[in-house]
């Protein structure tokens, strides 16, 4: 049940330009999608991004796409991530457990959570880093998901979890960077 960093990958849904001014508490679903992005590579777990018809919606936040190697994005047109199968061939993709951020809450992110629980990875969905354009969207959809099978967490959960024990160095330099 647990979220371990030797497992799991960060999946990031469609944290793009032209959706961002949107989508309710923009600044805050970008903000917890950066800090678990530099926390998962802090300890080595995969990022994987996808783009929603980028040439429509814009290409990935500035900020966060200057954190992210090319191989990590995955260009779609399917609402899910999953559909087109390129999600699984990127690294990181093989994983059992994903742990997803991003936007809309009750489109990309729902449709690609249900086919990777239909898929058979264990998935944890972060509360406050996914986003909808209206609050009442992102409700309903994180009932949803938790309803067939998603674990909604916090990021804090992820990183104590991806973290697994006190009193080491990686755990000082996390607590004092991510923590505090």
């Amino acid at each position: 049940m647990l979220i371990h960093a030797d497992r799991s990958t960060l999946l990031l849904v469609d944290l793009q330009e032209r959706l961002y001014p949107a989508i309710h508490d923009a600044a805050g679903v970008l903000e917890a999608g950066l800090w678990l992005t530099r926390l998962a590579q802090r300890l080595g777990v995969p990022v994987i991004c996808s783009e929603q018809y980028p040439q429509g919606l814009g290409p990935t936040m500035a900020a966060l796409r200057a954190l992210l190697p090319d191989d990590c994005l995955v260009e779609k047109m399917h609402f899910s991530a999953v559909a087109e199968g390129a999600l699984f061939r990127a690294p990181g993709g093989e994983r059992a457990q994903f742990v997803v951020a991003g936007t809309e809450a009750h489109v990309c992110v729902q449709q690609t959570v249900l086919d990777l629980i239909a898929a058979g990875r264990r998935v944890f969905v972060v509360d406050d880093a996914v986003g909808s354009r209206r609050s009442s969207d992102k409700a309903l959809a994180l009932e949803r998901m938790r309803a067939h099978g998603a674990d909604i967490v916090s990021r804090e959960m992820v990183a104590f979890e991806w973290l697994g024990k006190a009193g080491t160095d990686v755990f000082r330099a996390v607590s004092r960077e991510f923590i505090r």
